[in-house]
């Protein structure tokens, strides 16, 4: 199997993730009396945001070629941007469980989308450092 093909299951898998833990988490947290700080939702939220790093590590060391970094740190830069901003704070006036699966699944594109941003940015320096 090419290293590719097995970076595109990776993102279909973060996808697929993100969606799903998204709205299972943020349901959870919605329906919890304490909200994020209930025990249950805590972990169950860490847990989900270690397999995006491990995924988004993968992602990083494996399929951003040089073609593609500038524009994957811009999108990370955008998303880092949009969940510092809380802009899915207005969904809470419509209904507080979309503000809680608007901001889960974003927590956990955000969670994926860092540490390859990391990892690329690292890379994309070492030859700039290497040359002086």
């Amino acid at each position: 199997m090419e290293m590719r093909e097995i970076t595109r299951y990776v993102y279909i898998a973060f996808v697929a993730i993100a969606i799903i833990m998204g709205l299972v988490v943020g349901y959870m947290a919605y329906s919890a009396e304490l909200h994020w700080l209930d025990q249950s939702v805590s972990d169950t939220n860490g847990w989900v945001i270690l397999i995006m790093l491990i995924l988004g590590v993968i992602t990083g060391l494996t399929s951003i070629t040089e073609k593609e970094v500038t524009p994957f740190l811009i999108a990370t830069i955008a998303l880092l941007v949009a969940a510092v901003a809380d802009v899915w704070s207005p969904l809470g006036n419509i209904h507080e469980l979309l503000y809680y699966w608007a901001k889960a699944i974003l927590t956990y594109i955000v969670a994926f989308a860092a540490p390859a941003a990391v990892i690329i940015a690292v890379k994309s320096m070492l030859p700039m450092i290497k040359e002086k």
